[in-house]
């Protein structure tokens, strides 16, 4: 038989309701750590800027999301933008929502309740998605821990659910997975936009060495390797025919593309550009710029040959 509890029995369906509700609670910032692992910046940007003056009007409209550690102590899942608004107007708490996660199952959630922002660096989501891929792989072991086969499949299987949960192939998160192989230098030039996905996955499967070997001839020559070229250093690197003078060889030879690039002052434009904009925001500012001065020198032009 079924008995019913001692708290069924002396508490009315309103409190069993209300014990289901999520409750929200307001914990001083003091308490609260951010995630080790969370792979997203938080950007002191124009977004962040907004954001200050939204809590400064109206609080924090979303709670934040926190686990509890076994210190005591509370652990950002999602909302460290929202804690750091907090921080910069100097509020003593934050509003928040308190989760029974395990640290897997905070990490997916962390990565879940990010891949919709509206900017991801490519770096954002190379180790977002391998976090994920990681805290999967490891839940799924606890159901078999010795059989690799099993293991395996699972990869593959994971990282096509990641991909589907964000709106990617399988084949693109792995891809993505692989930038955390590069050096922080060729990293940076895929977030800026200056290495595109397909070369950066080629060079990432080259050790360190190598991969600084092209950081210094792009530092020499502010010349970036094509998909074609980086197939072959990769090719090269592991036939153990590599070396800086085989990296120079190949990316000295001119692109079928190749074309000839402006090259601007970074003093000159530096005063120009909003300080809080990040290499990508800045090119798109000094394009619109530029655009903005056609139209102007247009309009003078015309206005001219209407006076003649």
């Amino acid at each position: 038989m079924n008995l019913p509890s001692v708290d069924d029995l002396f508490s009315t369906e309103e409190s069993r309701q209300e014990a289901k509700l999520t409750k929200i609670y307001d914990i001083p910032i003091s308490e609260i750590d951010d995630c080790p692992d969370n792979p997203y910046k938080v950007r002191d940007d124009e977004d962040m800027l907004a954001l200050i003056d939204s809590v400064r009007e109206n609080g924090v409209l979303v709670p934040a999301l926190v686990r509890k550690k076994d210190d005591g102590r509370y652990e950002i899942v999602s909302g460290h933008r929202r804690k750091r608004a907090c921080e910069k107007l100097e509020l003593p708490t934050l509003r928040c929502e308190i989760a029974e996660l395990t640290r897997d199952e905070a990490i997916i959630k962390m990565v879940d309740s990010n891949c919709q922002r509206s900017y991801i660096l490519p770096s954002e989501k190379a180790f977002a998605y391998k976090l994920k891929l990681e805290a999967i792989k490891r839940q799924g072991a606890r159901t078999d821990l010795t059989s690799t086969p099993v293991a395996g499949k699972l990869n593959g299987e994971s990282a096509d659910k990641i991909g589907k949960e964000s709106g990617e192939s399988g084949d693109q998160v792995r891809r993505y997975i692989r930038l955390t192989n590069l050096v922080p230098e060729l990293l940076q030039f895929v977030d800026e936009g200056k290495i595109a996905m397909r070369p950066a996955v080629e060079l990432s499967y080259l050790d360190e060495e190598t991969q600084r070997d092209v950081v210094d001839r792009i530092d020499d020559t502010e010349v970036f390797p094509s998909h074609d070229q980086a197939i072959r250093i990769r090719k090269a690197f592991e036939e153990g025919q590599v070396n800086y003078d085989r990296v120079r060889t190949i990316m000295a030879e001119e692109k079928p593309n190749q074309k000839p690039k402006f090259k601007f002052s970074f003093e000159r434009l530096q005063p120009l550009i909003p300080s809080e904009y990040n290499p990508m925001q800045a090119e798109e500012y000094v394009i619109k710029a530029l655009e903005h001065y056609k139209d102007y020198l247009q309009k003078q032009r015309n206005q001219h040959e209407h006076v003649r």
